[in-house]
């Protein structure tokens, strides 16, 4: 899971043009500076066109709930692709 950590941590710092951005398993949208929904939106469209997958609307919906994280995102994320966590 480290390298899809790693590879989301690229795209999200590429979106945010912000070198310093450091993601962990346990990170949420609300420890980055400036993600709100439209940068929500923006994260999910570059980790659809890296990662050659698509998510719906009920799972862009469901990853902003409270209590969902980045280890919720990479679960996802590997599940398309067809990996095991």
């Amino acid at each position: 899971m480290s390298a899809l950590l790693e590879e989301v941590n690229a795209v999200v710092r590429d979106v945010f043009a912000d070198d310093a951005i450091t993601l962990s398993e346990t990170s949420t949208a609300g420890d980055v500076d400036g993600w709100d929904s439209l940068m929500h939106l923006n994260v999910i469209i570059a980790l659809e066109k890296r990662f050659k997958i698509r998510f719906s609307t009920a799972e862009i919906s469901d990853l902003k709930e409270e209590g969902k994280n980045i280890g919720t995102l990479l679960d996802l994320i590997a599940a398309k692709q067809g990996i095991s966590p």
